[in-house]
């Protein structure tokens, strides 16, 4: 025990003299969890896996941090496509017609879609996250000065920030990178792992590469009762650039956010409900709900601590978690309520 109050108090001493000002307690459990791992009998490998995801980690966040406020949308496809290629002149499109709309547009930094995105948000609109493979062509010219992108070595620190940080997503055909990039998005919205946000499945027209995906879920895997029926109608399948533009971007039209608070859900709302809508919800959503009801609630003090968009109207609700892939459809009915301008200030 004495060991242990020693060690932390060198811990301590470490974070003042390395000027840690904020977040102590997590850093402190980042030494700590390192010096485990020294103590521990772990391999060289997974002495250098942690180290290098660390870094690499570290790297991402304080590169997407610059941009916190802007809202992003991840645009994924195969690196195969030709420049000229229907598909690749669809993705340009939407991540130039993003941009205009002050939207930044994330990629994986290599060729085919990707580089066709990010020509398409422009220099200034395009966020690269990378692959380091021996095979991999060097990221396109617009990440060429690198102020905008960072290289991987691990596809899982990769896709977590392919992920981490937009609100909305537009993929493309592409091969077993794309797919496992989207059967990602579908388990993680599915279980709840991350706010809910808008997926986009965009086709070339005439295409059937999507409606050949859809088949399958349906016929195969809700068909013999491996997902529920209906966990695809998250998604938007569509050939229309102008269609899956306005999927993403009315998706925040009144809904704001969400965040747990013990076992409620709070929902941030940029408009207040009426009586009438209320009721509607807990008609239409009870069933999702662990018990009680839909009801207006005021910020919590942990939202007020943290400056969690205190001022914005709110309704909680006990949510039942194993429910959670059916928030979508509680979103869409609260962007239905109102219309105001879109905004994600």
């Amino acid at each position: 025990m004495t060991q242990t109050v020693e060690l932390q108090q060198l811990i301590d001493q470490l974070l003042q003299t390395a000027g840690v000002q904020q977040n102590e307690n997590l850093v402190r459990q980042l030494v700590d969890t390192s010096l485990g791992l020294g103590r521990d009998p772990a391999s060289r490998l997974n002495m250098k896996i942690s180290a290098a995801a660390l870094q690499e980690m570290r790297a991402a966040f304080n590169i997407f941090e610059r941009f916190a406020e802007v809202p992003k949308v991840s645009i994924f496809g195969s690196a195969r496509t030709a420049l000229d290629d229907p598909t690749a002149e669809q993705a340009e499109t939407v991540a130039r017609r993003m941009a205009d709309l002050g939207w930044m547009s994330v990629t994986g930094a290599g060729p085919g879609i990707m580089e066709a995105a990010a020509r398409g948000a422009g220099p200034q609109k395009a966020l690269g996250v990378s692959i380091r493979l021996p095979f991999e062509e060097e990221p396109s010219e617009v990440h060429a000065n690198g102020n905008q992108h960072v290289a991987m070595k691990y596809f899982f620190t990769r896709k977590l920030m392919l992920v981490k940080e937009s609100r909305g997503f537009v993929c493309l055909p592409g091969g077993f990178g794309t797919l496992d990039e989207t059967f990602e998005l579908l388990t993680l919205q599915q279980t709840g792992k991350m706010i809910p946000a808008p997926i986009v499945l965009l086709d070339r027209p005439g295409g059937t590469f999507w409606h050949g995906l859809q088949k399958y879920v349906t016929e195969e895997l809700e068909a013999g009762g491996l997902i529920t029926k209906g966990d695809l109608d998250r998604v938007l399948i569509t050939e229309s650039v102008d269609a899956a533009i306005t999927e993403i971007t009315t998706f925040w039209r009144n809904y704001h956010s969400i965040r747990w608070i013990d076992n409620t859900l709070v929902f941030r709302l940029r408009n207040d409900p009426t009586e009438a809508e209320i009721t509607q919800l807990n008609e239409q959503f009870g069933p999702l709900l662990e018990s009680g009801q839909f009801q207006r609630t005021a910020a919590h003090p942990l939202e007020i601590k943290d400056m969690d968009v205190p001022d914005l109207p709110r309704i909680k609700a006990v949510f039942a978690k194993r429910k959670v892939g059916e928030l979508h459809r509680v979103i869409r009915t609260l962007n239905n309520f109102k219309t105001p301008a879109v905004s994600l200030d």
